[in-house]
């Protein structure tokens, strides 16, 4: 799906199976003239994308969450939202250290984004969770792609 039509509907329809299987609800925010992305940066949202929903399911307790891409100038910004618990917060200062286990998805999140040169921030307190993922777009064409997705 990701390949054939792009990031945009690639996302509505993963969003739609999983508000189906979870009962979360998604509110999504993404520019209808988007247009495709370079191949890299399409499957690192997309992955980035998955894992977060994955926690939000697994760990938020929440029904609700919001999903945001932007594009501006020669980079993307995708916002992923929830209104749960929170990540704890021994858990948050060691991914933002970098010392200690964080827990396979945060970590493999953040490789995924350095590999292509950008950031992924995590904010999180009682009232929810939001992770901030910035990717340039300046140097990378449609074609590169990540090696063995």
């Amino acid at each position: 799906m990701l390949d054939e039509a792009g990031l945009t509907s690639a996302v509505k329809w993963y969003v739609d199976g999983f508000a189906r299987r979870s009962g979360v609800q998604i509110q999504m925010d993404f520019p209808s003239d988007l247009g495709r992305l370079p191949t890299s940066v399409e499957i690192a949202l997309f992955r980035v994308m998955q894992e977060a929903l994955t926690n939000i399911h697994r760990h938020a307790q929440t029904t609700r969450a919001q999903i945001a891409l932007t594009r501006s100038g020669d980079r993307v910004n995708l916002r992923i939202r929830d209104f749960g618990r929170g990540i704890p917060r021994r858990t948050l200062e060691r991914f933002r250290s970098s010392s200690g286990p964080t827990g396979v998805g945060l970590a493999g999140m953040r490789e995924r984004i350095a590999e292509l040169g950008g950031q992924l921030e995590i904010d999180s307190d009682s009232h929810g969770t939001q992770i901030l993922v910035t990717l340039p777009l300046g140097n990378l064409t449609s074609q590169t792609a990540l090696a063995s997705d």
